[in-house]
């Protein structure tokens, strides 16, 4: 799994290791907060919850949607390293964002909790002792090891970050 790259963003999941994927999380909640809450002059919150395309989430929804994926992978670690093999449902980011109603949210909130998330996460990190990194538990069928998962979240902050810029390009027209 660790040798996967995403070939969408570029994004290499054996960039991230053991020692810097709770300094890698925690970086991200500044670089989200910035266009979550500065506006460009003349806007408002609806362009960050404005979609380019019906099928293309808003920049908040992609903010909201890292939030919850953090706390979900700290709560996968956690239980890989407290039970033999546990298996997980699979996510599915549609029925969360539906469901959370991700785009009716305040983006100060959702930049304040995914900070929280991101921390929580660093912090569950930091605390894997050095045998349980290759701990693993079951998702889609497949084992997901807890350095793998650790990989899989600054991912999904990488890539979501990117689609947030790109999303606010669109709906600016630029």
């Amino acid at each position: 799994m660790s040798d996967e790259r995403c070939e969408k963003c570029g994004f290499e999941y054996k960039s991230v290791q053991p020692g810097d994927a709770a300094v890698t999380l925690r970086a991200f909640p500044k670089r989200y907060r910035a266009p979550l809450t500065r506006l460009l002059p003349g806007e408002d919150e609806s362009v960050l919850r404005a979609r380019p395309e019906p099928s293309v989430w808003s920049a908040l929804e992609y903010a909201a949607h890292v939030r919850d994926v953090f706390g979900a992978y700290g709560q996968r670690i956690q239980h890989t390293l407290g039970e033999e093999q546990p298996v997980f449902e699979a996510i599915d980011p549609d029925a969360m964002a539906a469901e959370g109603r991700y785009n009716e949210q305040d983006p100060e909130v959702v930049a304040s909790e995914l900070a929280a998330s991101a921390e929580t996460l660093a912090l569950i990190l930091e605390a894997v002792p050095d045998d349980g990194w290759d701990r693993v538990g079951f998702s889609r069928g497949e084992e997901r090891s807890v350095l793998y998962t650790a990989q899989r979240a600054v991912h999904e902050g990488n890539h979501h970050l990117l689609d947030v810029g790109r999303v606010m390009r669109a709906v600016r027209g630029r």
